[in-house]
């Protein structure tokens, strides 16, 4: 299994502290979010590589990185991968730098995808073992306390077993706190539909919308995230992680 690591973004909102810094290298109570986000999935079953897709602008900053973390940390396998893009104007969006790392790297194996913004209290073992066991994509989902966050992801339903049966981006009016967030798993054999939805001209950006064109073709399972979620999207979010990371372990194992 690989893991897909989406750190290509410029982060305006966090100016200045993300100018000449990427936002997952940020530290977060005195450790890179990133080797937080790692410390979470690097258990996971059968997982031997992560790629770390990111922009030109950045790529050597990761790289540095890169290299001292393997120093300490030799498994999974790390690889920066550099989309090409330079600034806002020319970014690949999220989906593309999906797409481009599948096409780069060649991959052909089962996929876990998480945006290198995001911070959990708990462990993401699971996850992608859920998805071996399903073999079809899941889309993991956070209960989140304020309807008005959920107008800023998707809205979403489902059957009995977990499956998705709706899914809208940005919606305008949710019924439900539960929203899907940016961590999925894609098996090995729909990683070609990727490759489609990209052919056909579809939005590359906000990689929600790939499930939402995704599930009614085919079975998308969802998996509800333990403890917190931490989506640092601005210098509030960022402090709030900073306080929370930086309490004893119980702080951080409280469910949502």
């Amino acid at each position: 299994m690989k893991a897909l690591i989406l750190a290509a973004g410029y982060a305006t909102r966090l100016y200045p502290l993300t100018r000449t810094q990427p936002k997952p290298l940020l530290p977060v109570a005195g450790q890179p979010m990133l080797e937080r986000l790692l410390a979470q999935l690097e258990a996971s079953p059968g997982l031997d590589q992560v790629y770390v897709v990111t922009n030109a602008k950045f790529a050597a900053h990761f790289q540095r990185w890169a290299d001292r973390y393997c120093a300490d940390h030799p498994s999974p396998a790390i690889a920066v991968v550099n989309d090409g893009s330079t600034d806002e104007a020319n970014r690949l969006g999220a989906i593309g730098d999906l797409h481009f790392v599948l096409t780069h790297e060649a991959v052909d194996d089962d996929l876990v995808v998480v945006a290198g913004d995001n911070l959990f209290s708990q462990s993401l073992v699971g996850f992608g073992a859920y998805g071996r066991t399903r073999q079809a994509p899941v889309l993991g989902v956070y209960e989140v306390d304020d309807l008005e966050l959920v107008k800023q992801y998707n809205a979403l339903t489902l059957a009995a077993d977990g499956r998705l049966t709706f899914f809208e981006e940005k919606p305008k009016q949710p019924s439900s706190h539960l929203t899907g967030i940016a961590l999925y798993f894609y098996p090995r054999q729909a990683l070609p539909l990727i490759d489609q939805y990209v052919a056909e001209g579809n939005n590359p950006d906000q990689p929600g919308r790939l499930i939402q064109w995704l599930y009614p073709r085919l079975a998308v399972y969802t998996w509800r995230v333990p403890g917190r979620w931490f989506d640092i999207g601005s210098h509030e979010q960022l402090a709030e992680a900073n306080r929370i990371f930086a309490l004893p372990s119980p702080g951080l194992s409280s469910g949502t």
